[in-house]
């Protein structure tokens, strides 16, 4: 069975796509630059949407 499709990014992949620290991801998610949701609450890990960083992307190119 194959993986499903990414739905959303972990601040880990926006680093490896952007080729950028973790402290410019995080600028980025407080200048809500693209949507964005925790898992397990406040203090849970970042996901960032998919959909929105790539179209947010696709401005800045």
């Amino acid at each position: 069975m194959a993986a499903p499709e990414k739905r959303c990014y972990t601040v880990e992949d926006l680093q490896i796509i952007l080729a950028c620290g973790r402290e410019t991801v995080y600028t980025l998610l407080k200048k809500n630059e693209f949507r964005r949701f925790r898992v397990g609450g406040s203090g849970g890990a970042y996901r960032i949407s998919k959909k929105s960083f790539d179209e947010w992307l696709d401005n800045k190119i």
